[in-house]
């Protein structure tokens, strides 16, 4: 095959669009798709500014997608003083897996030069997730912890960093999943807050409050060419999955993506476009609706919408096995 812009050899083959593209243009292609989604978005203000600079933290894995996302933001941001990048990097204690991430990622943030911060769980709430797994005190799959202890110090540590955002890797594959899920679960509300939460126009959003508002730049970029593009420019991630990884459900709804997109290429695009403009519709519809007045935690201080919030109430079960 050739590539369809300068006939040079062809590193993939776009079935969605018929594109055949080189290595350079290729990657010329995730880059503007990037860059295209974070002005669609609004992600950076009218009134950034080298005095009134804007603080983006990236919730940095070490798996493809956060490094190919932390690379080509530095690519594009790393020389605007407008903007200043930060990593955060969480080790949740996975031996055999999370200790070969986090090495990804202290290379990439040396090659980069850009702060790097990295948290544990052991370091910030006493346990490890080998030892969650093991005890499970609440009968639940080991990623229904990891998700709470994960957004909890993603949002602890982005706050005490400055952020004005955080960003994640998410792909398009991931989002056309989450998509599905909440169609198929019925739940607008959580469509609304979809949108308001991660992937709204930042202009069109409800505010955040006392959050840190997300943003998902790479979610336009398939995951394999997200694989591919990490391949090619060499790129120090730890593709491995979670030995702990156990979400029935979504992996249901990930063969389910696979099969439609090899039989009708496109499909996953043609997902989100519709969800992204009816969750807007949804978010208009259902803002504020069942909003409950949030309070800090007794324990830690963290908003909740009780008197003990999730992650201290799993910490507790956790100690008492």
């Amino acid at each position: 095959m050739e590539c369809d812009k300068c006939g040079r050899d062809a590193v993939m083959h776009a079935a969605y669009s018929g594109a055949h593209l080189c290595e350079d243009h290729f990657c010329a292609s995730v880059e503007k798709r990037v860059r295209r989604r974070i002005r669609e978005d609004n992600m950076l203000p009218r009134d950034a500014s080298p005095e009134n600079p804007q603080t983006w933290v990236i919730g940095l894995s070490g798996g493809k997608d956060s490094v190919v996302l932390t690379h080509i933001l530095d690519d594009t941001f790393g020389r605007d003083p407008r903007i200043e990048l930060v990593a955060l990097t969480i080790h949740e204690g996975i031996e055999g897996y999370r200790d070969k991430s986090v090495d990804a990622c202290v290379e990439l943030a040396d090659d980069l030069d850009i702060h790097h911060e990295l948290v544990t769980y052991e370091d910030e709430f006493g346990v490890q997730m080998d030892d969650v797994v093991e005890k499970d005190p609440e009968n639940m799959a080991a990623c229904a912890y990891c998700g709470v202890f994960r957004r909890d110090l993603l949002e602890r540590f982005a706050d005490e960093l400055g952020a004005d955002k955080l960003l994640t890797g998410h792909n398009l594959d991931d989002e056309a999943q989450t998509a599905l899920m909440n169609f198929f679960e019925g739940d607008l509300k959580q469509v609304a807050k979809h949108f308001d939460a991660s992937i709204g126009d930042f202009e069109k959003r409800r505010d955040a409050g006392e959050f840190i508002p997300r943003a998902k730049p790479l979610r336009d970029v398939p995951e394999k060419e997200v694989a591919l593009y990490a391949h090619l420019k060499d790129l120090p991630a730890h593709i491995t999955e979670c030995p702990h990884s156990s979400e029935a459900y979504r992996g249901e709804i990930q063969q389910l993506l696979l099969k439609l997109e090899e039989n009708h290429p496109g499909t996953r695009h043609s997902i989100m476009a519709g969800y992204e403009e009816l969750a807007e519709l949804t978010a208009r519809e259902y803002r504020g609706e069942g909003r409950v007045d949030l309070n800090d935690c007794e324990r830690c201080g963290s908003k909740t919408a009780g008197d003990v919030c999730r992650k201290c109430r799993l910490i507790e079960s956790i100690e008492a096995v």
